[in-house]
């Protein structure tokens, strides 16, 4: 059972993107097994000045020193830094899920994270980070799920899903691991099961396609 967050009825978004001048879209992404060339791929087509937050879930060994964030700085134009308590989300910045915490958003949109069960043995969590962004963010959400070898991400595309998010996951011919993927397409409620070249130039189309509206 994923864990809870409490939703909030209505809330300003703008608010979560302090420097902002127009609202934003928030890029969820969640990845297992083969996820950091997968990531690698999609960050290093994505421009700098994307106009959407985005955060990372990699499950990774919460007894490592955690380099994902130097590693994927040196394939993307974007910022990328691990993410601390209380931080703040920013366009064109990537934001990764530390080692052994569920990463969630408080009730201002802050960064913070949870000690609490691993969720389909894992913490940080998809499915926690998404039912999170889903509960804050509602609509402007894009969810999306990389190879992996669990099903962690499914539960919570259907939850922004529900909440009027865009899904997206990866292909089985380009997963190295499809398990994942091919179990949030199972739910009925990815909106584009996509190879893994297509998936940042849709993550563009999403966001120009708000912008233009």
């Amino acid at each position: 059972m994923m864990a809870q967050v409490s939703p909030i009825v209505s809330t300003d978004h703008t608010s979560f993107f302090p420097h902002a001048s127009a609202q934003h879209y928030v890029v969820g992404i969640g990845a297992s097994a083969g996820g950091l060339q997968a990531i690698s791929v999609i960050l290093s087509a994505l421009p700098s000045n994307l106009p959407a937050a985005i955060i990372i879930v990699q499950h990774t060994s919460p007894h490592r020193k955690c380099l994902l964030a130097r590693i994927l700085s040196r394939h993307t134009r974007l910022c990328v830094r691990e993410a601390e308590e209380n931080d703040r989300l920013a366009a064109n910045t990537v934001f990764i899920a530390p080692p052994g915490k569920h990463l969630i958003l408080s009730h201002d949109g802050a960064i913070t994270f949870s000690i609490g069960p691993k969720i389909h043995f894992a913490r940080p969590s998809v499915d926690v980070l998404f039912q999170s962004l889903a509960s804050r963010i509602g609509s402007r959400v894009i969810g999306v799920v990389l190879t992996g070898n669990n099903c962690d991400g499914a539960e919570g595309i259907q939850e922004i899903k529900s909440n009027g998010g865009v899904t997206i996951a990866q292909d089985e011919e380009s997963s190295d691991f499809p398990r994942m993927p091919c179990s949030a397409a199972m739910t009925g409620d990815v909106d584009f099961i996509l190879p893994l070249s297509a998936i940042a130039p849709k993550i563009m189309s999403v966001c120009a396609e708000e912008i233009q509206s």
